[in-house]
């Protein structure tokens, strides 16, 4: 796995939902993104912000946790966020439709452990951890794919 050398430390609440929306537009169908941390860490915090970012229409974008997967048509195609915590089986994923959306969609999905072998190689991770005070989170990524490599130097800038 390549580790990106880029370590963000979100200072704020502000700062969180900033670059959640400037990551937004680099994204297209197909692409997965895998959000680790802690419960509290900032995981559904930060996939709302990018979704309502890319919205066609505004509207309130609530945790999936017993959903399980929230959908949305958005200015970069459609987007699934899912909360895989509740998930006992991989026969559960697959009964979601969630393998298809990993080719069709972009997809945030928030405890990827859950996945097990069915983890996209070309994911990109994030993984929030709470920072020093309440609401300042650390925001580390890595990645396997290449494709990964330009459009993280875009997020960057």
């Amino acid at each position: 796995m390549i580790l990106s050398p880029y370590i963000q430390q979100l200072t704020t609440s502000e700062v969180t939902a900033e670059v959640a929306a400037h990551l937004a537009p680099t994204l297209k169908a197909g692409d997965v993104l895998l959000l680790n941390g802690a419960v509290g860490a900032g995981k559904t915090f930060f996939a709302r912000h990018l979704i309502q970012s890319v919205l066609i229409e505004k509207e309130d974008v609530p945790s999936p946790t017993f959903t399980l997967v929230q959908t949305y048509e958005t200015v970069i195609g459609p987007i699934w966020h899912t909360d895989l915590y509740r998930i006992q089986s991989l026969g559960e994923i697959e009964e979601l439709g969630l393998i298809e959306a990993f080719e069709e969609a972009v997809c945030l999905v928030e405890w990827p452990d859950r996945l097990g072998p069915l983890r996209p190689e070309a994911a990109l991770e994030l993984w929030f951890s709470e920072g020093q005070n309440e609401n300042e989170r650390v925001l580390k990524t890595a990645w396997q794919d290449s494709l990964w490599d330009a459009r993280m130097q875009q997020w960057k800038s």
